[in-house]
């Protein structure tokens, strides 16, 4: 890569990271959907971190055998104040919403759907899907925007290559590549995979937070190692990351970064808002097919959308990093 910066900055990139500020977060596993409901790792949210910049929610799957696991068959449902990131890395899955979007989420391809005032969406595995294995991100709309309207995108990133490993840039800024998806916080998602004993300092925005979350491999952040489907986290403040594979094999990691979220939000099923009186009219919405939400076609699955769970019998409440 070349850096066609008329002036650039000078930027010093240490060999020796501080390990302690590195927080490892790990997966919790969840059903997702309906009675078919396939296993998914849940590395975000949780009681230490909710955000990672403006990431708030990330899934972690397979990868699972069609044939033995079932598949994905998640039934429209809805969504507010948020804008979901769909990323695999093998299979394909069929995406609906009320939109008006009929689009395949492919290997290497993004799809980002924006909920902001209400949205809904079914997801489905292929037939052709024998071993479907990816991730389901969440973006939390900061409350300027949350109630924007209905969109979506999708856009197929470059592969580059960085010193021993390559690199797919699907939303904001890294090593000179820029994706040209929209979004409402300053973001960073990229797709990393390091050649075995492959050590790499990555110059990163030092006013971003980051995530790695590894999903094969062995792969070291800073100096402290990960195991697939572990999160390593990084406050804000440093301008390069260390990362390094031990192993014998490629490395396959997810780098999710942003400027910090300083708003508190309310997340419950599949609704992000500010308070519990709006979680409480969101689902009061989508149990009568308010028009807020639309309505998905082509679905043709049972049950034909998914009902909202109950509420809790306490007031939901907001949830913020430490």
């Amino acid at each position: 890569m070349s850096n066609t910066e008329a002036d650039p900055s000078e930027v010093e990139c240490r060999a020796a990271a501080d390990t302690a500020r590195v927080e490892v977060l790990t997966a919790r596993e969840v059903p997702l959907g309906g009675p078919r409901a396939m296993r998914v790792r849940r590395t975000l949210p949780q009681r230490d971190r909710s955000l990672i910049g403006a990431w708030c929610f990330a899934d972690h799957y397979g990868p699972d055998v069609v044939a033995t696991a079932g598949g994905m068959d998640v039934a429209p449902h809805p969504h507010t104040g948020l804008q979901t990131v769909s990323w695999l890395f093998s299979g394909e899955i069929e995406h609906r919403d009320s939109l008006g979007s009929h689009a395949m989420v492919r290997p290497g391809e993004l799809n980002l759907m924006t909920g902001g005032a209400g949205i809904c969406h079914s997801e489905v595995s292929t037939r052709t899907t024998k071993v479907l294995h990816g991730v389901q991100l969440w973006v939390a709309l900061p409350d300027a925007h949350r109630h924007t309207a209905r969109a979506f995108e999708h856009y197929v990133p470059d592969e580059f290559a960085l010193d021993g490993a390559t690199a797919k840039v699907f939303l904001g800024t890294l090593a000179g590549k820029t994706s040209p998806v929209s979004t409402f916080m300053p973001l960073l998602g990229a797709e990393l995979v390091l050649a075995p004993g492959t050590e790499l300092l990555l110059e990163v925005d030092p006013s971003f937070e980051h995530g790695v979350l590894l999903d094969t491999g062995r792969l070291r952040l800073s100096d402290v190692e990960l195991a697939p489907a572990e999160l390593g986290y990084l406050a804000s403040g440093a301008p390069c990351l260390r990362l390094a594979n031990p192993g014998g094999t490629p490395a396959r990691a997810l780098l999710l970064g942003g400027t910090p979220f300083e708003e508190p939000i309310l997340m419950w099923w599949n609704f992000v808002a500010r308070t519990h009186d709006e979680i409480v009219a969101y689902r009061e919405a989508w149990q009568a097919r308010s028009e807020r939400f639309g309505e998905v076609t082509g679905y043709t699955g049972e049950p034909a959308r998914l009902p909202a769970p109950p509420l809790p019998p306490v007031t939901i409440k907001p949830r913020r990093n430490p």
